[in-house]
């Protein structure tokens, strides 16, 4: 005979409360007084009992569903292709569990929608990583008082953020290279500048130039797409059209893009080109030469957006920038441009 599942009265009736106080404490109900001590009795009993609430009942009884929605703005393949991800998104499951819920993930092309997951209810809250400025879906959400984090920013949008400092952590990069004596110092963008981490990390870029009183030059500039594809093409389009020691790649997934391009030249990291990446991926210290970078913390970035918007979703209050910080990862894709180590052997 099959063993009978576990009901909340049975819960109910090891850890000495009524069934409502079940309810209460396994749907996370924080609008009801009830102690630590007797919080803690049913947790003990539910699992003891391997007990677990229905979740279309769960969903009725505390009126949400539990979940807290990522939205990527980006395609299935190039979310794929996200070395940083998997860091990120262990630590919003890690805020997502600590609050009794669960995480969704949701990759969308740039011209997708995402506002039913909030209107119908599949989801309590979003996350949107990687906004973008032309997307409605975002403001008419903040507009109707949903509950939203960003990971990234948006300027002009009254919605909390969390990112890393994009700017200073590119700015930080560039100094690196104008440190080592290098002048033409080219830029591939992780993203087209439609999105906000793109621009922030180009801005980066220029206020180190303009620092070191170096003009800007557009045809240093490159835009990337995501993957190591557009990291290659666009390092090519920049070998054709013009010259440089240096390179700032703004993605580690497409500076592996970027060695090939170079590679294909003839072009020698760091001997001919040096480079520096962003993200610090698993795999940049096994470039061939190991890859200087820009590290961000994937796993505090995701945890920290998760519990905003845990917050958020609770009515408390939430900083409305959160930006925390980057550390440089000097490996052996940099070196002095060629011209100065001939100087130093003549």
């Amino acid at each position: 005979m099959a063993r009978s599942r576990p009901t909340s009265a049975d819960v109910a009736a090891r850890a000495g409360v009524s069934r409502t106080t079940v309810s209460f404490v396994l749907n996370y109900r924080t609008d009801v007084q009830i102690s630590d001590e007797t919080r803690q009795r049913v947790f003990k009993a539910a699992s003891e009992l391997g007990y677990h609430p229905h979740a279309p009942a769960r969903q009725l009884a505390g009126g949400r569903s539990h979940v807290l929605g990522l939205v990527l703005r980006q395609s299935a393949e190039q979310v794929a292709g996200d070395a940083t991800l998997a860091e990120t998104l262990r630590g919003i499951a890690s805020a997502a569990r600590a609050a009794g819920s669960r995480v969704m993930v949701e990759p969308l092309a740039p011209e997708g929608t995402y506002d039913r997951l909030l209107r119908s209810q599949h989801a309590d809250g979003l996350i949107v990583s990687g906004p973008r400025l032309d997307d409605p879906s975002l403001a008419e959400l903040v507009r109707d008082g949903f509950p939203i984090v960003l990971q990234g920013s948006m300027p002009g949008l009254d919605v909390p953020s969390v990112d890393v400092d994009n700017v200073a952590g590119t700015r930080g990069a560039v100094e690196h290279l104008v440190s080592l004596g290098h002048r033409r110092i080219a830029c591939v963008t992780n993203a087209r500048l439609t999105y906000t981490s793109a621009r922030e990390r180009l801005q980066g870029y220029r206020e180190a130039l303009e620092a070191a009183a170096i003009d800007f030059d557009p045809d240093l500039v490159a835009e990337g797409a995501f993957d190591s594809a557009s990291g290659e093409r666009a390092t090519s389009e920049l070998l054709k059209r013009t010259t440089f020691s240096a390179m700032l790649v703004a993605s580690d997934v497409l500076a592996l893009g970027a060695f090939g391009a170079l590679r294909e030249a003839n072009r020698r990291v760091p001997d001919d080109v040096s480079i520096v990446g962003f993200d610090d991926i698993p795999l940049a210290a096994y470039f061939d030469p190991p890859l200087t970078t820009v590290r961000l913390p994937a796993f505090e970035l995701g945890q920290a957006a998760g519990r905003a918007l845990v917050d958020r979703i609770a009515d408390r209050a939430v900083p409305q920038r959160t930006l925390l910080p980057t550390e440089l990862i000097v490996r052996g894709s940099t070196a002095p441009p060629s011209s100065h180590r001939a100087r130093r052997v003549s």
